[in-house]
């Protein structure tokens, strides 16, 4: 059976459009507060939120429905999705929740949910909360009914987690830090963590209002961070999105570093040290064909997933791995958390980079990228990837590949967006495949 609201992260939507209303929050507490509500315990559930003007609403029409079905509620106010799935283990509660859309824009809006044990719902847990969400909600006894109260010591709480993440001798001291907080969640914490470990930090995307998050900031808007890092001699940039669980870093010279090289990186120190478990990383189908052959080159096995980083995490927790990842930036380090996070990240990049000695373009160039090239075609309506024209498409440009590339066609979990991705050896070969795709669903939608 299909799924209704959840997503490939969460329940994502345009506010006060489609499935992100005020009323389907209310409903989300009581039916995520009824799956929960085990034993006769007074349960508990941590919701945090990014910087949205909507937070406001989706958060208060969630304190509702929790509250109505007996479970108490403590509000962090703006912290990172990882800092809400730490602090979901940390107090004991039986359920967190993150407000956010990512790197959306501010008009959007997301319901994640975390289990007692900080890991996001597997698709059976949201598929029974949906079930909940059709029905009618199981009320508390006037008596039983939930509190709710805001705590003041969660950034702190946070902090501190990361910082031990590098450990208690690491210092940053001497580095110049270009830090994009995208106007987002972590727009206080993480600029707080880098300087206490000594590093001279420039901030931008530090002025949320509400409606700027992600707005010409961020892991998904580079052109800022890059001008600023050139302009200022700064050792490094490091760039969040809007809820902080995914990093893009900038080298000194302005050029990007994505999650694969970052990924890269860490797996070879920690394997240096004998800290990589599972013989290598995981990593989903849009990772680089270059990193998987440098990780070969290492003894080193690339696991692949379907993309979406709860599949990443899935992966990781059958084979006994302990960290992977995305290109777009997630990186999940399990020995530190549960689910991505952009700030643990960023500070195992910049404690390697003191480590080392090296200017950032050398230390975060492992291996040359295969010529990949992705492209978003967005449609109007219907199931394009069932046309029978855009099928035969996609069979031709799997046949040209063959051997000497690959192919990944997929749709989005959060938009009406087919993604086109090839790489190979030949990049003129790559980009006339994926356009021949790309015109295939154009024609289709």
């Amino acid at each position: 059976m299909g799924r209704k609201f959840f997503g490939t992260d969460g329940i994502r939507g345009r506010t006060n459009e489609d499935v992100m209303t005020a009323e389907l929050a209310m409903r989300v507490g009581q039916a995520a507060g009824a799956h929960f509500r085990r034993g006769d315990h007074r349960h508990r559930v941590v919701i945090g939120k990014d910087t949205r003007l909507s937070g406001y609403m989706i958060e208060s029409a969630l304190v509702a429905g929790f509250t109505s079905v007996g479970m108490d509620v403590v509000m962090t106010g703006p912290l990172p999705t990882p800092a809400i799935a730490l602090l979901t283990r940390e107090m004991r509660a039986d359920l967190g929740v993150m407000i956010s859309a990512s790197h959306n824009p501010y008009s959007d809006n997301g319901i994640k949910l975390f289990g007692p044990d900080g890991f996001k719902l597997s698709d059976d847990a949201e598929m029974a909360i949906e079930t909940l969400m059709e029905r009618d909600p199981e009320l508390a006894p006037a008596e039983q009914i939930g509190r709710a109260r805001r705590i003041d010591d969660a950034s702190g709480r946070y902090i501190h987690a990361v910082k031990q993440s590098v450990g208690a001798h690491v210092r940053f001291d001497g580095l110049k830090v270009v830090l994009d907080c995208a106007n987002g969640a972590a727009y206080q914490v993480t600029p707080a963590a880098i300087w206490e470990l000594g590093a001279e930090v420039i901030p931008i995307g530090v002025t949320p209002n509400g409606t700027n998050i992600n707005r010409d900031v961020g892991s998904t808007s580079l052109a800022a961070i890059k001008a600023k890092v050139v302009e200022e001699g700064a050792d490094i940039g490091l760039a969040l999105d809007g809820d902080a669980d995914r990093l893009i870093v900038v080298d000194e010279k302005g050029q990007t570093v994505d999650g694969d090289q970052i990924m890269a990186l860490i797996a070879t120190r920690m394997a240096e040290k004998r800290e990589l478990s599972g013989a290598g990383v995981v990593a989903t189908v849009m990772s680089n064909l270059g990193l998987e052959r440098y990780l070969r080159g290492l003894n080193l096995a690339l696991v692949r997933t379907k993309v979406g980083d709860r599949y990443v995490l899935e992966e990781m927790k059958r084979g006994g791995f302990n960290v992977g990842g995305e290109q777009s930036g997630h990186m999940i380090m399990l020995d530190h958390g549960t689910t991505g996070d952009g700030t643990v990240a960023a500070l195992r990049v910049l404690a390697s980079l003191v480590r080392e000695g090296k200017p950032a373009s050398e230390l975060l160039h492992l291996f040359d990228p295969v010529p990949q090239l992705l492209k978003n075609v967005r449609y109007s309506g219907g199931k394009p990837l069932e046309n029978e024209t855009v099928k035969a498409a996609i069979a031709d440009a799997e046949a040209t590949l063959s051997g000497n590339g690959r192919l990944v066609i997929r749709a989005s979990g959060t938009e009406p967006v087919i993604r086109v991705m090839a790489e190979g050896d030949d990049a003129a070969q790559v980009e006339r495949v994926v356009d021949a795709v790309c015109q295939a669903v154009q024609d289709a939608a």
